[in-house]
């Protein structure tokens, strides 16, 4: 690795921003320095749109680097690159070495410039004509194709030095975790819940997550999977604190005292009072589910009616208009989908009623839940809760 080699990180989204942008930056640039400090010592700064990554240690590894990056949101795309003195000798001599190896295995090619210092003496379209013509003379066997090339050879003259670089790759957009608030997950152990997540979380959220485990009803396997689910999130997410209610007692008063056609609602209505408790305490603004419309029998518009009607917070539904092979697709974007295939069932999945009411009415529902105080039941939950904090880099562990 060459001691000039650096990666370059462009803006998304946070360009637009007006007055406050400073602020996204800010945010953006810890999020950086703090993924990358496991993988090596970086110096990371900013100027006119653009995070420079330049490494401080000839251990560094820049894959791992570049894989690290690819996962920050508010990136919308990054390269690696090398600098050099801002003339158009140097440029051509570093170009020719440094994508010497891209440019012999591909058959076509382009050049594109960005003149972000005026003062330097070619214009774009010169620097793209003569660095084409310097090129061709060295690699006789491409050839030029401004529509369609297999490899953009990109000049960017900046403040301090000119930087050469091929092809950009594609980064996770969004706006950086942090800025956009705090709000709690309802992590279940299937699909849609992490990807809703995952979501929530580009739009620059921080996340936690909270679990419900039934105990004998459900296996510590069950458990093992979720937390795996969470630490493969902290890729995308960061830092996730994750909070696991005993609810073994809910489900069986349920069961024991409610119409079998209402225990998933009632079942729903008890978890989003629990999770607004533990949101209070972890300072977290909203509830974030998995919901789809539609794709199972709580999921009707009657039904997430009911639910939020316990809710004195704002319920986050990402998925609400996808359908599932969308949501599988995100899944296997994000790496969670294998762990969350494995064959360990949730809480959800206890008492299932044979016959679910598809569309209940909030007056039914209330009615039947009424037939019991689950009140201290809720109280001994929360107070059961225990929380673990699941870190970035950290191992996911998971028996298939």
């Amino acid at each position: 690795m060459s001691s000039n080699e650096i990666i370059l990180a462009k803006y998304g989204e946070i360009a637009l921003k007006g007055l406050n942008k400073k602020t996204f930056e800010d945010i953006l640039m810890k999020n950086i320095r703090r993924r990358l400090k496991m993988k090596g010592s970086y110096e990371v700064s900013r100027a006119q749109s653009t995070i420079y990554i330049e490494p401080k240690d000839e251990n560094a590894d820049m894959d791992e680097a570049m894989d690290v990056m690819k996962k920050v949101f508010g990136i919308a795309a990054l390269c690696r690159a090398k600098a050099c003195e801002k003339s158009f000798d140097a440029i051509s001599k570093l170009a020719k070495e440094y994508l010497a190896d891209e440019l012999m295995g591909v058959r076509t090619f382009k050049v594109t410039a960005k003149r972000a210092d005026k003062a330097f003496p070619m214009k774009s379209p010169e620097i793209c004509a003569e660095l084409g013509y310097v090129l061709l003379e060295a690699f006789p066997h491409l050839e030029v194709d401004v529509h369609n090339p297999e490899v953009t050879v990109t000049v960017e003259i900046r403040d301090t030095h000119a930087y050469i670089h091929g092809e950009s790759i594609k980064g996770a957009g969004g706006l950086p975790v942090g800025c956009g608030g705090k709000a709690l997950l309802l992590l279940s152990g299937g699909i849609d819940s992490p990807v809703a997540g995952y979501r929530m979380a580009r739009r620059g959220v921080h996340i936690s997550a909270i679990h419900y485990v039934s105990p004998p009803y459900t296996s510590d396997r069950a458990q093992m999977k979720v937390e795996a689910l969470c630490q493969r999130m902290t890729d995308y997410c960061g830092n996730i604190a994750f909070f696991c209610v005993p609810f073994t007692e809910i489900q069986e008063e349920i069961k024991r005292n409610c119409p079998e056609e209402y225990f998933t609602i009632i079942m729903r209505r008890i978890m989003m009072r629990i999770a607004q408790k533990i949101a209070e305490q972890d300072g977290a603004a909203a509830l974030i589910t998995g919901e789809s419309i539609g794709q199972v029998a709580s999921q009707t518009m009657e039904g997430i009616t009911c639910t939020d009607a316990v809710c004195k917070i704002p319920v986050l539904r990402p998925l609400i208009g996808l359908d599932k092979t969308e949501i599988i697709e995100s899944a296997r974007l994000i790496d969670t989908f294998d762990i969350s295939t494995l064959p360990y069932e949730d809480c959800c999945t206890v008492f299932t009623p044979r016959h679910p009411k598809v569309r209940p009415r909030p007056q039914d529902v209330e009615a039947a839940e009424n037939r019991f105080d689950f009140t201290p039941l809720i109280e001994k939950a929360v107070a059961e809760t225990e929380m673990k904090v699941f870190r970035i880099g950290g191992q996911v562990n998971i028996e298939d």
